[in-house]
């Protein structure tokens, strides 16, 4: 079987297996975050938070319940890092440095998972199980609890109330991330993923010779890593790691994982509001960016001129020869497409135009189908600004879901749009105006700048991915790194909440014969158009000093 109809077919099995699960839980997740009931272990977590989870809560409150989790979160992570030395398990591991800590806790708790650190060479039983793992299930649980706000903004009428934050945070932890969880470590643990807590041992080369490698609780860790559109692995290498991904079938697993919320969250959109078509119009959006991207990732990879090319069969530079390019230009988009993050090859050694895919899909917002919770609420932003566009273009007041999208909307939903871009290329500009950052560079031209961009665009879109070429354990990068994680993270979700507390107080538009259908083809084609326009006025410039330059010069 050729390469390419081996990535086909997987891409094939990959679209069939969301399929199936698309239905069953995105009804469920719409259930769970209907539900009035609460059961035991949940009561006894909001016992033990001192939290009401029946008392609704307005936009301010719910933020402030966000923010108020998410801050105690980065405090705790930070601290565990810096007493690790002390800790039982710390297989001998030091405390980690102030400013590395501080980024490792932003980018866990901003659900980027961005690491500057090599896991199995930093970081002991407990930091990664009672620090990192934990903040794998709540961050993509937080994400998960925004967007049920939004879509309750759209659903509800007259009131402002968006339900509570504390009982969607408890919700999507224990009844839809951690079932799923354990059934997929079980699969992983099948497949060869290890699961223990042993320590650092001796273990025998091919070539000859030892070297030291430390057991770990890593099935459990890969598959919220995945689930939870985290990405942050146990080991340096992540996802090409046999540890972690053992073969071709976990492989084409742990991009299902990738998928399989975000997705079906257009489902739980649908449910929610009162029409499966605007889910599938959803739906249909990210599916038509996704796919794409997957063959033009396929494509530049696969077709490539001179000897090496043609001997490997495609650009095999960086990628493992277990899952081929196929299986690593799929696994590639859907993490740069979502906050993912994880990787099973090494994103530095694409060709340069795939360089360019993987930064262009963190640059769409990450929304096809983006991270857990976020790509959701990201899709529904854009889609707000696809109505307006079409209502400027016919003269009408633009209407979404029966609500009017007025100038205060508007002010909200082109806030959340602004604020990544202006991360990225702020960071990135004083990165590369300033010598301590530019020695960071292991490589010159096009390429180098590639390095900081990606690095900025990984860390305010909340990816995590990274160009290997770029030395960022420097207080430099640790530090701006660690504060676009977090502006990029939180400030997006202020104009989210606020933007559904508008719309919850609303009343309902009833539909009339100049409605803009946005359940229809022509309304997702107009979105997806909407995505690329804005995205690439917005970073075309920097895409064209960089990856665009790379592959046009190769």
């Amino acid at each position: 079987m050729s390469p390419v109809l081996a990535g086909v077919l997987q891409l094939l099995a990959l679209i069939a297996a969301l399929a199936l699960a698309y239905r069953p839980l995105g009804d469920h997740m719409a259930r769970v975050y209907s539900s009035e009931k609460h059961y035991r272990p949940e009561k006894w977590i909001y016992k033990a938070i001192g939290a009401n989870p029946s008392a609704e809560m307005r936009w301010p409150a719910y933020l402030r319940g966000v923010l108020a989790f998410s801050a105690v979160s980065v405090l705790f992570l930070y601290a565990l890092q810096r007493a690790q030395g002390i800790l039982p398990g710390s297989l001998g591991f030091s405390a980690i440095d102030p400013d590395q800590a501080f980024n490792t806790a932003a980018s866990f708790t901003a659900n980027t998972n961005w690491q500057s650190y090599a896991g199995e060479q930093a970081m002991g039983h407990v930091v990664q199980t009672g620090g990192l793992a934990v903040q794998n299930f709540v961050s993509a649980a937080v994400g998960m609890a925004v967007a049920v706000a939004l879509v309750r903004g759209f659903a509800r009428s007259r009131t402002g109330e968006l339900g509570n934050f504390w009982a969607d945070l408890v919700r999507g932890t224990v009844r839809i991330l951690l079932p799923l969880a354990v059934v997929g470590a079980i699969v992983l643990v099948a497949c060869g993923a290890i699961q223990n807590f042993a320590g650092i041992h001796e273990v025998g080369q091919f070539t000859g010779g030892t070297q030291q490698w430390n057991g770990g609780a890593v099935a459990s860790q890969e598959v919220i890593k995945e689930l939870g559109t985290n990405g942050g692995g146990y080991f340096n290498a992540n996802s090409a790691h046999p540890f972690e991904n053992p073969s071709p079938f976990s492989n084409l697993f742990e991009i299902f994982l990738i998928l399989v919320i975000p997705f079906s969250l257009t489902r739980t959109f649908g449910r929610m509001v009162g029409s499966v078509k605007q889910g599938y119009a959803i739906l249909a959006t990210m599916a038509v960016i996704w796919v794409g991207f997957a063959a033009l990732m396929m494509w530049t990879e696969f077709a490539g001129n001179g000897p090496a090319f043609e001997t490997a069969g495609g650009a095999m530079e960086g990628k493992e020869t277990r899952f081929g390019i196929g299986a690593s230009a799929i696994f590639s988009v859907s993490t740069t497409l979502t906050s993912t993050g994880a990787v099973n090859s090494f994103h530095s050694s694409f060709t340069g135009f795939g360089g360019g895919i993987q930064l262009l899909g963190m640059q769409l917002g990450e929304i096809a189908p983006g991270g857990v919770g976020s790509g959701l609420y990201g899709m529904l932003i854009m889609a707000i600004i696809a109505v307006f566009i079409a209502g400027l273009m016919v003269g009408r007041t633009p209407e979404y879901l029966g609500k009017k999208i007025g100038t205060r909307e508007i002010k909200f939903a082109a806030c959340y749009i602004l604020v990544t871009p202006a991360l990225v290329l702020g960071f990135t500009a004083a990165a590369m105006a300033l010598d301590t950052p530019a020695d960071s560079m292991t490589n010159s031209g096009a390429h180098g700048f590639s390095e900081i961009l990606y690095a900025y665009t990984s860390g305010a879109n909340n990816n995590g991915s990274a160009f290997a070429g770029l030395n960022a354990d420097t207080q430099w990068f640790n530090s701006t790194i660690g504060i676009a994680m977090l502006l990029g993270r939180f400030l997006p979700m202020v104009f989210v909440l606020a933007l559904a507390g508008s719309l919850a107080e609303q009343k309902p538009v009833p539909e009339t014969a100049g409605t803009l259908r946005t359940d229809k083809p022509l309304y997702t084609g107009l979105l997806v158009g909407t995505i690329l326009i804005v995205t690439g006025l917005t970073y075309f410039p920097a895409l064209a000093l960089g990856p665009l330059a790379e592959g046009l010069a190769s």
